[in-house]
């Protein structure tokens, strides 16, 4: 175990993917917190942090949620007026 300092921060985030993973982080009995973590330090090192089950699962939840923007859509959102 590495011992580690967290803070609280405050982060917006569209909609369904925070619907999205909420739900995954339920699913797999994490924190919404740990599960972010998991993904950046993934990220971070270019390795995929979910095994084909979960990413069958999170495509089940991004139907349930309405979730339909791609990696693609990453850097084309805008907000609302």
């Amino acid at each position: 175990m590495v011992t580690v300092d967290r803070v609280q921060t405050g982060l917006r985030v569209e909609r369904n993917v925070l619907k999205v993973l909420k739900a995954l982080a339920e699913y797999l009995d994490v924190s919404l917190g740990d599960l972010v973590e998991g993904l950046a330090l993934h990220a971070f090192e270019g390795k995929s942090p979910f095994s084909p089950e979960t990413l069958g699962k999170i495509e089940q939840l991004k139907s349930v949620y309405g979730l339909t923007l791609t990696a693609a859509d990453a850097h084309a959102l805008t907000e609302r007026t």
